[in-house]
């Protein structure tokens, strides 16, 4: 991506009940599938041109008014397309990824919905925070919190994931790997 500013989309309105609902649906039924651990999918959820976005954040003062959040040329945990997302995903099942055997419990939960219309009828904005709890081993346990700015794609009557920006709220993200996803 060459483009400096992450999203472009421009908000025309607040969407109608029944699509709040549907979307709602959808973001918490990513969430389920997350939860346990079907990321195929969870990948079938995506446009073929999804991107995966989570910039690493700088702790600056308020005067600073560099735009970090949406800037893809600076340091991401995630910066993702589909294949790239597969290529991770594909190293869970081969036996070899340390990190998940064993098996790591996870728990996505969703709030604060908000689904905005765009200029393009079949995509939406929406907004959301979520905490993503995990457990590894015994005592090995992460809580990690943020936010979520989306652009949900209609592709044959159904919503697709087509971009994704994190925002992690922890200053320093202190857990000891990052196979979680958002």
């Amino acid at each position: 991506m060459t483009q400096t500013a992450y999203f472009q989309e421009q908000s025309t309105g607040v969407a109608s009940f029944e699509i709040i609902s549907e979307v709602e649906q959808t973001l918490y039924r990513e969430a389920r599938i997350l939860d346990e651990e079907r990321y195929k999918e969870w990948v079938d959820m995506m446009t073929d041109d999804v991107h995966y976005f989570m910039p690493g954040l700088q702790t600056r003062y308020r005067k600073d008014k560099t735009d970090y959040e949406n800037n893809l040329s600076y340091m991401a945990f995630y910066n993702d397309n589909k294949e790239e997302l597969l290529k991770r995903l594909a190293r869970l099942e081969t036996g070899t990824a340390w990190s998940e055997d064993p098996a790591t419990r996870y728990c996505h939960l969703i709030t604060n919905v908000e689904v905005e219309l765009t200029e393009d009828l079949d995509e939406y904005l929406v907004y959301s925070n979520f905490l993503a709890y995990r457990n590894r081993n015994e005592r090995d346990e992460d809580s990690l919190i943020g936010m979520r700015k989306d652009l949900w794609r209609r592709v044959k009557g159904q919503l697709k994931l087509k971009k994704r920006r994190i925002i992690l709220k922890q200053n320093m993200l202190i857990s000891k790997n990052l196979n979680v996803y958002f």
